[in-house]
């Protein structure tokens, strides 16, 4: 089976190819299929909403059925921002973004840093099937000063710190973060209806 991996990203494309890599299918970059100018907006309120969209997008523009995601950071001390908006949350890269929310936090203390991220993938076909979507979480904390230079960092990996560790998710090897990231664990599960669609 075809399948398009619907994301400009590097780092998230690394993460899809390692973590499907055991299927019997041929991914497919938007480069390889000539789709990487192509800007897709993001204009629902939900993770669900936006990654639908993008997949709907791309699966048309492209014939494949496709897997595109969005995600986001939830901080308790914020009220559960950046959020849906987390890739908005300040001009620039990711430097800008992760330095706007530690200026924001700056003097909450460690048991009042709570935060999740939270990942929505959905597979979207070409015809009218139904999507099918899937999501991952992985609890954390906010740390005080970002953690730079990982092989494996982007968006806010560098100033979260997962459940049970004590260093920032940008700092861990790819199995690591791809044991226990939202996106992960979003891929994870939806790799059975994926299965599902290859037995068809």
């Amino acid at each position: 089976m075809d399948l398009l991996i619907g994301t400009g990203n590097p780092g998230k494309l690394r993460e899809y190819r390692v973590l499907l890599a055991d299927l019997p299918v041929k991914l497919y970059s938007l480069e390889d299929v000539n789709l990487n100018s192509v800007d897709v907006d993001e204009p629902h309120d939900t993770y669900e909403g936006n990654a639908v969209h993008k997949g709907r997008v791309y699966a048309q523009m492209s014939g494949m059925p496709t897997l595109a995601d969005d995600s986001g950071l939830e901080v308790d001390a914020l009220g559960g921002r950046p959020g849906v908006y987390s890739a908005r949350y300040a001009g620039g890269g990711d430097r800008d973004r992760y330095t706007k929310l530690l200026g924001e936090l700056e003097g909450v203390p460690d048991e009042k840093r709570t935060a999740r991220f939270q990942c929505v993938v959905a597979l979207v076909f070409p015809d009218d099937r139904a999507p099918i979507s899937v999501l991952g979480k992985v609890e954390g904390r906010i740390a005080h000063q970002p953690t730079e230079g990982g092989a494996v960092g982007f968006g806010y990996d560098f100033v979260f710190i997962p459940e049970g560790f004590d260093q920032a998710l940008s700092a861990l090897s790819m199995s690591e973060k791809n044991h226990l990231s939202h996106r992960g664990n979003a891929i994870r599960a939806m790799i059975p209806h994926l299965q599902a669609l290859l037995k068809a």
